[in-house]
């Protein structure tokens, strides 16, 4: 007998005939011998339904009373999924995150878990029941219930499947993991195998399959993670470390970011403290910065250009105006009209001339790049929105995605 932990995403759940499918996946499960742990997010829309309410009330509402109204759609479901195996005939019983034992610290409504005291899952397990779990939640050490942030169920299943020393899988309503978001380039193809290291890279670049702290956390327990279908028996993509009986490709996968803000600094006094000044205001504001290029100081003055969401360019507006204040030569320039575009593979590591095959490709296809960053298994490139479906399907063609 052995322990799997399997998680299910909002639209899987998202009617009570859908749960009835989920219910009989479980149970043929449990047949095979196996203790089933599932985790369910809520039902569909409900979470976008609850935030539109707040939106009614307030513009900026508590974020503690944000983390207590956002936490009932996954005890909705929990509930319901438990009615529904019980009158199956099967023994099982729901938990809120606070019940599974989940311990969380950090900021609410971006709580991040902490431990995981998995007895009380155990103990039910070893009762013979299926024990359903509510992700995206916990408790943190004042005794208040807090939410995970994006991707928080995945990353419940994990770390439960990592307490427990089980494979965690993950069901969606996509049946793997692709090289490029097929919806995006519909010719992609599906990958067998990917490495944590790839998929981290891939998460952080861009691609919305699984979430980023989830797969750190599968890579640091060494929990094997399955990313497959919720319905029918089509195979589906596994996440585990790198071996040998994977194929080590030159590029694994392509991702693209729109929403993509490009700042330009001109004329900056050129100083360690007052380019320490930028980025430090811009903490201050939680500003997330991406890519950061900077011109070589050969005059008096550089140059820094860097990327963010668009969402804080009201925030970079006002910090830029109080630094003008003391570095009144900055000329402060954006554009909008920009997507990035990564490539990620471990292959990198060991073969050189990537960066001019893709400079190749840019070239003889008249595509111009903005700014470029690389780490050791992926380069990224800003390039002209207008540009985008012809640049993935330029290097998905070429690298054979």
């Amino acid at each position: 007998m052995s322990t799997v932990v399997q998680k299910y995403g909002g639209s899987s759940v998202a009617t009570v005939e859908k749960m009835k499918e989920i219910a009989k996946r479980l149970i043929a499960r449990k047949e095979k011998g196996d203790d089933v742990v599932v985790v369910v997010s809520a039902m569909g829309k409900t979470t976008n339904g609850l935030i539109e309410m707040t939106k009614e009330i307030s513009s900026n509402p508590c974020k503690r009373e944000m983390d207590m109204l956002l936490s009932t759609g996954e005890q909705i479901s929990i509930s319901l999924l438990s009615m529904i195996l019980k009158e199956f005939g099967y023994e099982s019983i729901s938990l809120t995150g606070f019940q599974a034992g989940i311990k969380t610290e950090g900021s609410h409504t971006k709580n991040i878990i902490q431990d995981i005291d998995i007895e009380r899952v155990k103990t039910h397990l070893n009762d013979g029941k299926i024990v359903v779990v509510a992700g995206f939640q916990g408790i943190n050490e004042s005794g208040d219930i807090t939410t995970l942030g994006r991707g928080g169920s995945d990353t419940t299943a994990v770390a439960i499947a990592a307490k427990l020393g089980c494979s965690c899988e993950i069901y969606t309503d996509v049946d793997g993991i692709y090289g490029i978001d097929p919806r995006v380039y519909p010719a992609a193809k599906k990958l067998d195998f990917i490495s944590y290291e790839e998929m981290m890279e891939m998460a952080s670049l861009g691609a919305k399959v699984m979430e980023t702290r989830s797969v750190e956390i599968g890579h640091k327990y060494n929990v094997p993670i399955y990313v497959g279908l919720n319905t029918g028996n089509v195979k589906g993509t596994y996440i585990k470390e790198y071996d040998d009986t994977m194929e080590q490709n030159l590029i694994t996968g392509l991702t693209a970011t729109d929403n993509v803000l490009m700042v330009t600094l001109n004329n900056i006094p050129y100083n360690s403290n007052n380019i320490s000044k930028i980025f430090c205001r811009l903490a201050d504001e939680n500003v997330n910065i991406d890519m950061i290029s900077q011109t070589s100081p050969s005059t008096k003055y550089v140059n820094v250009s860097f990327t963010t969401c668009k969402d804080d360019e009201p925030n970079i507006d006002r910090i830029v105006n109080e630094l003008k204040k003391d570095m009144t030569e900055i000329e402060y320039l954006k554009e909008s009209d920009v997507t990035k575009v990564s490539v990620v593979g471990t292959g990198m590591r060991n073969q050189s001339g990537v960066a001019a095959k893709i400079f190749k490709l840019f070239s003889d296809n008249n595509i111009e790049f903005k700014q470029v960053t690389t780490s050791e298994i992926s380069i990224s490139y800003t390039i002209k929105t207008t540009d985008k479906d012809r640049t993935i399907s330029t290097l998905a063609k070429e690298l054979n995605l």
